[in-house]
This record gives C-alpha cells, sequence and structure tokens, in this order.
C-alpha cells in the first residue's frame, strides 16, 4: 500500500488476455498479497470456504493431488455459471495449482488453469493464469476479455483481503 494525498491507495489485480500462438490465448493477473506463501495456499487450497470469499470461484470439491478431479463451479459477476471437472495437473504445496479442463471434450475448447504462489521479500506474487485452447476459442475469445478477466481481477483482490487478514 502506498499514501497519495493521505488516502490510501489499494493495490488492485487487473487482467491481460494475449494471443500466444496459432489459436492459442492466455489470460493472466497478478498482485501482491502481504502474507506468506503457506497463509495464502492455506486459503486457497480451503475449498470448503470458497462459497464464503471467492467471488469467481463459487464452488470447488474434489482432491486436490496429481491425477486428482475436481468439480468447480465457475460464476464471474453479472455472468452465467457453469461446471466444469478439471484434471489436477499440479499441487505443489505453497506453490501452485494447476488443472486442465475441457467443454464437453478436448480440441473443442480446453483450459489450463494455474494458481501460482511466489514468495517476495515478506510477502507473496500470487499470479492466476490460463491457457486456452481449441475450435471454440475464437468464438468465446469476447467472452474470456469479458467476464473471466473480471472474475480473475475479482478473485485476486478477494484472496489478497482474506490472506492479509489477522
Amino acid at each position: 500500500m502506498s499514501t497519495l494525498g493521505g488516502e490510501k491507495e489499494k493495490k488492485m489485480s487487473k487482467a491481460e488476455l494475449r494471443k500466444i500462438g496459432f489459436n492459442r490465448k492466455e489470460l493472466s493477473s497478478q498482485i501482491e498479497i502481504n502474507a506468506s506463501p503457506e497463509k495464502v495456499w492455506e486459503v486457497l487450497s480451503d475449498f470448503a470456504s470458497y462459497p464464503e470469499w471467492n467471488p469467481f470461484m463459487r464452488k470447488i470439491s474434489g482432491d486436490l493431488k496429481v491425477g486428482g478431479r475436481l468439480e468447480v463451479f465457475l460464476q464471474p459477476s453479472g455472468a452465467r455459471g457453469f461446471t466444469f471437472k478439471p484434471k489436477v495437473l499440479d499441487a505443489d504445496r505453497n506453490h501452485k495449482i494447476r488443472w486442465v479442463g475441457h467443454l464437453l471434450f478436448p480440441g473443442l475448447f480446453d483450459g489450463e488453469h494455474i494458481l501460482e504462489i511466489q514468495p517476495l521479500d515478506g510477502k507473496v506474487r500470487f499470479i492466476q493464469r490460463e491457457l486456452f485452447g481449441g475450435l471454440f476459442l475464437p468464438l468465446l475469445s469476447g467472452m474470456l476479455r469479458k467476464d473471466t478477466s473480471r472474475g480473475f481481477v475479482e478473485m485476486n483482490n478477494a484472496l489478497k483481503e482474506r490472506s492479509e487478514q489477522d
């Protein structure tokens, strides 16, 4: 936090959607959190509490272990929600959660979601990214740019607030 004109200014997250190859896009957003990697991991991995604080990933259940399946209900504010069942690719305690999900079947619309905790001096940088591809990507890019981007930002800001609580 910095002060500007006597008022505290919050460091807010923002999201960027960029092309990373033929029919591939990456959406990313990051934020600095004044908490330890362990505290941020505790909040991120406590799926049962998501309905209390997470305005984007409203509900997650399942096994957070490599090869495990999750059931994730996403609903960015002001948009319709949907449920999908991604496979966990990485669950590195205090560092990273990564999964891959598909719309109906692989190749139609695929998303590899990465939640990363990077230690900084006395705090962390939280990075939320998703790599998208598939036949439907051109049709869904507008939704990613608008609704999903907003969901990333809202979740990052809510994670910061929850992780910085005593």
